[in-house]
């Protein structure tokens, strides 16, 4: 169940099918209106392709728990804007692995930051014959016209993790991730409560529209927000320009940044700048939990990127096993999160497994 007792009021609504179907239940933001209906289905059995991410890559079969699905063995290709190093993508990937385990699903994965060659990845997955693709959205322009061959072709595709606004337009039939926009307005609303005036919002990526949505998010209710682009592929490059930043910023009371490694960052470049500056993030991993535990980090709003390589590979199968399409035409929200300092030690937990 997505945590919001920090943002706003919220109830919980069930969405889709007769009373009787089996579905899970979110929670209903009251400033917005989402479906999810989500099926747990059992299943085993794995094959993963290279990754350019945080984990080495691995190919083979991994046994899981549970009863392999009865249904015949399907090929998914999940295609990522990931960079080299960078954690997040291993928490996507660990959940897109137990659906595949579970779904009797080859599961094949790629990716690559660079909006060019995600799109021919996109090509080969096509030239390949999968059952379905579940892509990343960071860019979408570049991926259009790739896309529209995979749904021209009969492939089925679901988008996860950024993309939420064009996804349908793209040709996806759901999307599972966070609205980005939404998440950086209510970091914005925490913040000013918190009476914080002169935040920095650092962008390791210039141009993906979810990043983008975060820090605009964040200045539409504190205004005086500054954005900092950096190289999030050089940490040592993030490192010195954020020092740069605080250092010239004298009356910046808050530096944010947009994923654990690059928070993780930051924290050495506020102690580097000799800056009163204190540090809240978005996304998660087991050192950043650690650092919320600790009271280095305010807080962190966290998608539960686990549920959306989950949930992605998981429709595409309920798609091929019965013409299901999850989501009622919107997306299917696995956040915003909140993990503060009241609930960090018990996410700690799962963030060391590798979940959260």
């Amino acid at each position: 169940m997505i945590s919001c007792r920090w943002l706003m009021d919220c109830r919980k609504e069930a969405v889709g099918g007769a009373r009787n179907q089996r579905r899970l239940i979110v929670t209903k933001f009251s400033w917005r209106k989402t479906a999810l209906v989500a099926a747990v289905v059992p299943m085993l059995a794995l094959s993963a392709c290279s990754s350019t991410g945080g984990k080495p890559a691995d190919s083979g079969d991994a046994a899981a728990g549970g009863q392999v699905a009865s249904t015949e063995r399907m090929k998914i290709a999940l295609i990522t804007h990931a960079a080299a190093g960078d954690t997040f993508w291993d928490i996507v990937r660990k959940g897109a692995e137990e659906a595949s385990a579970k779904d009797n699903v080859e599961l094949l994965y790629t990716s690559d930051p660079e909006a060019g060659r995600q799109a021919q990845l996109i090509q080969q997955a096509i030239d390949q014959k999968v059952d379905g693709i579940a892509v990343t959205l960071a860019k979408p322009e570049a991926l259009k016209d790739v896309l529209k061959k995979a749904t021209d072709a009969g492939i089925p595709v679901v988008s996860l993790n950024a993309g939420e606004g064009v996804s349908a337009q793209l040709g996806a039939f759901t999307h599972f991730g966070s609205n980005e926009n939404l998440a950086g307005e209510a970091v914005g609303t925490r913040l000013a409560a918190e009476n914080f005036k002169k935040p920095v919002c650092v962008i390791q990526e210039q141009g993906h529209v979810g990043l983008e949505a975060r820090c605009a998010g964040v200045k539409a209710k504190v205004p005086a927000t500054e954005i900092l682009y950096v190289d999030g592929k050089d940490m040592t490059s993030v490192q010195s320009t954020a020092t740069a930043k605080l250092q010239a910023s004298t009356d910046a009371d808050v530096i944010i940044g947009l994923g654990a490694p690059i928070t993780l960052t930051l924290l050495k470049s506020v102690t580097d700048a000799g800056s009163s500056a204190k540090v809240a993030s978005f996304d998660l991993n087991a050192d950043l939990a650690q650092k919320i535990v600790d009271g280095a980090v305010l807080f962190t709003v966290d998608q539960q990127p686990w549920l959306q390589g989950y949930g992605a590979i998981d429709a595409l199968w309920q798609n091929k096993r019965g013409g299901f399409t999850i989501g009622g035409g919107q997306s299917v929200l696995t956040g915003p999160s909140l993990v503060d300092k009241s609930n960090a030690a018990d996410v700690l937990t799962f963030a060391q497994q590798g979940i959260r």
